[in-house]
């Protein structure tokens, strides 16, 4: 999973370790791809974030591998992951070859790189990482573990020579690594939300700005229409820059029906007029960010070479792992991992139709899960609630999550020591008929899926 590469050491701290007293930096021989990825996953011990001067700098002695591409951008709160993939899929759909770099990942680091369809091969990871592995030398700049995995990520797109690269950004927007690259045609942001307050403001106005940072001057750029707050916001960005700026909102979509476990829905576009649409998924929230990546594809090619079948075979054929993911029959993962995630995450479960329902929950601690719990334990969608401790130390304390969820008398709650035991519990004592969901984090939704790969079920 992500590292946050955070940590509140000094500038002499970190000096000193860079400058080799951290044995962890001292120039190692790497030879296999599980050292590769361990040496990664060390980074937040001894580097940060840097400034994005910084990290246009490294990139520029890459080679600015960034400028052979014709990159999508895409930021927002939730829902970033779900747009990129969608636009990746009608994008194939209508025979373009896409590359695109996600985070975080769920089971495999490799997801974060997919060119052509495919996952990066193991070979290639460990390429890259030397290629910048050996250009690292004493106190100059290391990148952090994200701004590593971007390197590798441009790099390795610009060698396949895609027709377009799809970037997500990892935090924020103005300030991200993937906002070092040129070469953008087009800008697109989700749903804005309050998470990561600590980094990007705490109004809705102050965190649209970190993320309307990603619009630049010569790229269209499409937004979801969050509130008036946020629009204005993205109004005003693309006025200085003189770019023309597009909404999506609720108003363009309308549900029809659930059949089978997917969902029909009509879109109101402006190439392909009324388009009638079905997505391969119980998540009703999914059907926002796919109006938004058809927006987006739209703007994109101005209806020349992408048709309306092309957008139906390409949102019809999505999957996005982690997302109201069936991973055994009648248990869902789903990746929400904040109030507004929450949220969208209710929306969809009130729609199911079921009489019985449980949760497993599990959250990290640098999340408000204090409204996360009152969501959940307030929306009596849920028989039960288990609540479980993950295998990193970010996790919730199990004896917190316990005492949030008693302040709801209506919620039962039942603590376990871990995932597995807590899906197991759930699992052996099921009902007829009760469908089993899990959220609350990417971690947990990882880790679920990592127990399922194993066949510990």
């Amino acid at each position: 999973m992500d590292s946050s590469g955070g940590g509140s050491e000094t500038d002499t701290d970190r000096k000193n370790k860079i400058a080799g007293k951290d044995t962890i930096l001292q120039k190692r021989t790497i030879t296999t791809f599980e050292e590769a990825e361990s040496y990664i996953g060390e980074i937040p011990r001894f580097t940060t974030k840097h400034t994005i001067e910084e990290t246009k700098a490294f990139l520029h002695s890459l080679g600015d591998p960034d400028k052979k591409m014709k990159i999508i951008h895409v930021a927002g709160t939730n829902g970033k992951g779900s747009v990129c993939a969608y636009l990746r899929s009608i994008l194939e759909a209508a025979g373009y070859r896409v590359a695109m770099f996600t985070s975080p990942h769920l089971a495999d680091i490799r997801e974060r790189f997919v060119s052509d369809g495919e996952m990066i091969s193991r070979e290639d990871f460990l390429r890259l990482f030397l290629h910048i592995y050996e250009r690292l030398d004493g106190d100059a700049y290391h990148p952090s573990y994200f701004e590593y995995l971007f390197f590798m990520a441009v790099l390795y797109f610009a060698e396949r020579q895609p027709d377009y690269c799809i970037l997500e950004t990892g935090l924020g927007g103005r300030l991200d690594a993937t906002n070092a690259v040129s070469g953008k045609v087009l800008s697109v942001i989700t749903r804005i939300g309050m998470d990561h307050v600590e980094y990007l403001g705490n109004t809705l106005a102050q965190i649209a700005g970190e993320k309307a940072g990603i619009m630049c001057a010569g790229a269209p750029a499409v937004c979801w229409d969050t509130c008036a707050r946020t629009t204005e916001v993205f109004k005003e960005t693309a006025a200085k820059l003189g770019i023309p700026l597009y909404f999506v909102s609720k108003n363009d979509y309308s549900f029809s029906k659930f059949l089978n476990k997917t969902i029909d829905f009509s879109l109101h576009s402006g190439y392909y007029g009324y388009i009638s649409l079905t997505l391969h998924t119980i998540a009703a929230y999914q059907m926002e960010n796919a109006a938004l990546a058809v927006r987006a594809v739209e703007v994109l090619d101005g209806g020349k070479t992408i048709s309306a079948e092309h957008v139906r075979k390409g949102v019809a054929s999505c999957f996005w792992a982690g997302r109201m993911e069936e991973v055994l029959p009648e248990v869902y993962v789903d990746g929400a991992h904040n109030e507004d995630g929450v949220r969208a995450f209710l929306e969809s479960v009130a729609l199911d139709g079921r009489t019985s329902r449980s949760l497993l929950f599990g959250v990290m601690k640098d999340k408000d899960y204090d409204g996360m719990v009152e969501k959940l334990a307030g929306s009596g969608l849920f028989d039960r609630i288990a609540v479980a401790h993950m295998r990193s130390e970010r996790s919730v304390p199990l004896e917190t999550l316990r005492q949030l969820f008693a302040t709801y008398p209506d919620c039962r709650c039942d603590v376990y020591p871990s995932v597995e035991a807590a899906l197991r519990g759930l699992l052996e004592s099921r009902s007829a008929g009760e469908r089993i969901y899990v959220a609350g984090s990417l971690y947990l939704a990882g880790e679920i899926k990592e127990l399922v790969s194993h066949d510990k079920f």
